[in-house]
């Protein structure tokens, strides 16, 4: 079979649609022809104009191959493009056309195409080319397949509006990018090429020409409701790959556009073009020359009539035959606002003394200040750490946590009710549909950890909640479940009473956990799943796909076999009184009934000194669907932990050697070069280090400033890693880190000493490959969560182990 390595990334089906009538060729424009030099040092450029069939216009050889060592692999163009042009041209023709059937019929596969068109040209192979630190061709076709549909959920909640030339002496020409993205406040040379602007900004209006007489423009709604809105802010509810509810008849298609016009958006497509147009006239090419307006002045052109735009927003309700009913606002919201979390920014900055608006409990000055508003996070609703708060008091007032109240007297009156009670405010605390990255820090230059391992109150204390004292800000995924990314027939709001034993765990750590966060040494933050299901659903895949042939043995974790025996006996006290009879009955027979009551009496003292121990009665009752849920959680996975360090600008720590070595398998897998900072891994990890045992020490030593020195190095260690690339290897700078390293570990392990506090002692292990740790599919999560602001790679991990 012969390879198809001439690539048309325009597909020629599509560039008959601008040909003249009775034409099969164009005017073709090359932006940037190339120049050659001769034998005679003499410099000859390149025709720029000259006419072309479709045969040879927006081609370029071997774009989609895919290369095994000397073979040459065609099945991208074949298989992949060959099935989407083919549907594509069906749907560009029917939306070219006025049959809403049609539409109805070709609506899905038309934004599908709309979508691949977008990436498949060479500028927008550029673009995602550079969302990765390195990728090859055969990495790039991957990604290409792997961001599919990304920017359909934002283009059908929008307005819809297919205009038409029909009337004008100059018609729509088309580029080597037909999907053009144009947004008044974003000039083209603004970001430098292959960017441009995000389509989830207020302002940014999609241009697709159908052929020479139509063309599709793609308004957000708040946006052509009101051209005023800040046309570089986010639209509401912005997320990609949304299950979403829209009108496959919408759009308007009463304007007609004056030769003026259709030159102000030819302009638009020539600015946005990486190198070729064409047109069915040679003079078409040239609307600069006729439109001399500033770009902010063509968006007149693009503004869709406002008598149209009754077609779109406003608020959905369809009921299923099971009875239940569906909700939708006009952005794509299934649930309605809550109001309590909103907050109103000020007016005007606060003072350097002030709380800071992001709600982390510093003032403004040590916090927010110096951040440009992009780095910082939203001042627009309650903060995780205020969300926290709200949640240890409602916590401690649904179960009557007291000074003058112990624990047993708390466990024995902790009802179903109660547990339902908190899941409820749990889950009114975290919508479904929150936008946790923008409540997330970002990558500002702060020392920032998240921690990944076992989610346990027995386990995480050895080493891990002492980390904090090591960094500005270490993250740490919030032990409560979400009572609605469960199933139904698992969840606690329907069925709290399988839900004692997790509750407990859940509450004491949380509990455990809070000091730390009210003073910011700690970030508790829910599973980002919880809030994208494409998240979920991809990191499952990716996961699954992963650990093939991976094997978790409990015996190499620390602390974990021990766990599992107290789980296992907190599971044998749970059994009724009686049943624990038979037992002690059926093992020591010879056991007088006193003896055996004596022993049952001693199970009811074990329980209530441990206190994880459930207390109610009858926590096991219910056949089939009684026992109790009692989920074994290391967290955040790979993935998740991958994707939220590069996302935040963390170094990763852990304690779990299953996630090291995923770590180093990782590193491995990669193009890594000789390791940075050699002399100071190899100081720390000869080291010694010191962690407190008890929170209340971490707090005080804290406050105190005990371990102050350690997040300033760990920030210069930091910076240094990120700019590596950049910047090269610079022998002075680390041997400073390693000579500061020295200094501030003796003078820390001793002010830590003398403080008092009782102390554990572990070892680190390092991780800072040249390059950062990395993985594709993190960097395509990221892509598709519509983070903005993010890490190429997380820079460096640590494991720490108990001594």
């Amino acid at each position: 079979m012969t390879k198809t390595r001439n690539n048309h990334y325009v597909p020629q089906w599509y560039q008959e649609g601008f040909f003249e009538p009775g034409r099969n060729n164009y005017s073709y424009l090359d932006l940037v022809p190339r120049n050659h030099k001769l034998s005679d040092g003499r410099v000859v450029t390149e025709k720029s104009k000259f006419v072309a069939p479709t045969s040879r216009a927006f081609c370029q050889r071997d774009l989609y191959s895919t290369f095994f060592g000397t073979a040459v692999n065609d099945e991208v163009e074949r298989k992949l493009f060959g099935d989407i042009d083919t549907r594509g041209a069906q749907a560009v023709r029917a939306f070219s056309g006025e049959d809403a059937s049609d539409w109805h019929r070709h609506f899905t596969t038309f934004f599908e195409y709309l979508d691949i068109q977008k990436i498949r040209t060479p500028k927008g192979l550029d673009w995602l080319s550079a969302q990765y630190p390195r990728l090859t061709q055969n990495d790039l076709m991957i990604e290409m397949q792997g961001i599919r549909m990304m920017h359909c959920t934002i283009w059908t909640e929008g307005v819809r509006e297919i205009v038409s030339a029909q009337d004008s002496d100059v018609k729509f020409i088309v580029s080597d990018h037909p999907v053009t993205i144009y947004n008044y406040a974003i000039p083209p040379d603004a970001n430098g090429y292959p960017k441009e602007p995000s389509i989830a900004l207020k302002g940014s209006q999609t241009i697709f020409p159908l052929n020479r007489n139509l063309c599709l423009i793609l308004t957000n709604l708040e946006y052509a409701q009101n051209h005023s809105a800040n046309p570089l802010e986010k639209r509401t509810f912005a997320g990609n790959y949304r299950n979403s509810m829209v009108r496959t008849d919408a759009f308007i298609r009463t304007r007609k556009l004056t030769s003026g016009e259709v030159i102000r958006v030819n302009r638009v497509i020539k600015a946005r073009a990486k190198r070729y147009i064409a047109a069915g006239k040679e003079e078409w090419l040239y609307p600069e020359t006729s439109s001399v307006e500033p770009w902010a002045g063509l968006r007149s052109a693009l503004f869709p009539p406002e008598n149209g735009l009754w077609h779109f927003g406003g608020e959905m309700f369809a009921r299923y035959d099971s009875g239940e009913v569906h909700y939708q606002d006009a952005f794509g919201r299934t649930e309605k606002e809550r109001e309590f979390l909103k907050k109103r920014p000020p007016s005007k900055p606060p003072h350097i003394r002030d709380f800071c608006g992001c709600g982390s409990g510093r003032t403004f000055g040590a916090c927010c200040e110096r951040k440009p508003i992009s780095l910082r996070p939203t001042w627009e609703e309650r903060s995780i750490r205020e969300r926290n708060m709200i949640l240890f008091n409602g916590i401690a007032k649904i179960l009557g946590i007291a000074e003058d109240r112990d624990w047993v007297t708390v466990r024995r009156e902790i009802t179903d009710e109660k547990i339902k009670d908190i899941y409820d405010l749990y889950d009114a605390l975290w919508p479904r549909e929150t936008n946790l990255l923008a409540m997330l820090p970002k990558p500002d230059g702060s020392a920032r950890a998240i921690y990944t391992g076992v989610l346990h109150p027995s386990v995480i204390s050895t080493c891990a909640l002492g980390l904090s004292l090591y960094f500005d800000e270490l993250l740490i995924e919030h032990p409560f479940i979400h009572p609605r990314s469960v199933n139904k027939n698992f969840s606690p709001l329907e069925h709290p009473k399988i839900f004692r034993q997790e509750f407990l765990k859940s509450v004491i750590l949380f509990m455990a956990i809070m000091p730390l966060v009210e003073q910011g040494l700690v970030t508790l933050f829910p599973d980002p799943c919880n809030f994208d299901l494409h998240l979920r659903d991809q990191m499952f895949e990716m996961a699954k796909f992963r650990s093939k042939g991976m094997k978790v043995d409990p015996k190499e974790e620390a602390g974990i076999m021990e766990m599992m025996k107290e789980e296992h006996k907190r599971s044998m006290l749970l059994l009724p009184r009686e049943a624990l009879r038979r037992q002690v009955q059926r093992r020591s027979p010879e056991l007088s009934e006193q003896a055996v009551g004596d022993i049952l009496d001693g199970f009811d003292s074990l329980r209530e000194q441990d206190p994880l121990a459930v207390l109610q009665e009858g926590s096991l009752e219910g056949g089939k669907d009684g026992g109790q849920l009692t989920p074994f959680k290391m967290a955040p996975n790979f993935e998740i932990t991958m994707y939220l360090a590069q996302a935040t600008g963390s170094c990763i720590v852990t304690d779990s050697v299953f996630r090291w070595r995923e770590l180093m398998t990782t590193v491995r897998r990669g193009i890594q070069e000789a390791t940075p900072l050699s002399q100071l891994r190899g100081s720390m990890e000869g080291a010694e280090f010191a962690f407190p045992n008890y929170v209340q020490e971490i707090v005080e030593l804290g406050e105190h400033g005990v371990f102050g020195g350690y997040p300033a190095l760990m920030r210069k260690v930091f910076k240094y890693l990120s700019t590596l690339s950049s910047r090269g290897v610079r022998p002075n700078v680390e041997a400073s880190l390693v000579a500061e390293f020295r200094r501030v570990h003796a003078s820390t392990v001793s002010a830590a000493k003398k403080s008092g506090a009782q102390l554990s002692e572990a070892r680190i292990s390092c991780l800072w490959p040249k390059g950062g740790i990395q993985d594709n599919s993190v960097n395509r999560l990221l892509l598709m969560s519509s983070s903005e602001h993010h890490l190429a790679s997380a820079p460096m991990a640590l494991f720490v182990r108990a001594i």
